[in-house]
């Protein structure tokens, strides 16, 4: 089976990241979990990633609500981030929102492939990994 080879939760919440990496770990998603607590830190340090040359992850599970910078403020930083390797990183929104208005903004970000709602489960991994995504 594929599996993605980094793999980014961005989430203030740690009971959610806790339980996210246990069946990332349990289905053979991604051989790497990089968890930051909210966007700003998340910005940093795949900033820092990419000045050290280091391998970016292939997919991000951003949170839309958290505190310092939320999901739309780094979707809207991100964008504006080069990315020297131009490698495409799939970003999914994993929120407990299922306010119309998330759902229809989402569609604002190219880099963001779909919206799933809070918890994720084995088969929304199982999905993205059957989606095409590149994997190296």
């Amino acid at each position: 089976m594929k599996s993605v080879k980094i793999c980014c939760i961005i989430d203030d919440d740690p009971i959610f990241v806790y339980g996210t990496k246990r069946i990332i770990k349990e289905v053979d998603f991604a051989k790497s979990i990089t968890v930051y607590s909210n966007g700003q830190e998340a910005l940093d340090g795949l900033m820092r990633t990419c000045i050290a040359n280091e391998p970016l992850p292939d997919v991000i599970f951003l949170d839309l609500n958290m505190p310092i910078m939320n999901g739309w403020e780094f979707l809207d930083e991100f964008k504006n981030c080069k990315n020297p390797r131009s490698k495409k990183i799939v970003i999914y929104i994993i929120s407990s929102s299922v306010d119309p208005r998330d759902l229809e903004r989402v569609k604002d970000y190219e880099q963001v492939d779909t919206y799933i709602l809070k918890p994720i489960t084995p088969d929304d991994l199982a999905k993205i990994l059957g989606a095409t995504i590149e994997i190296d």
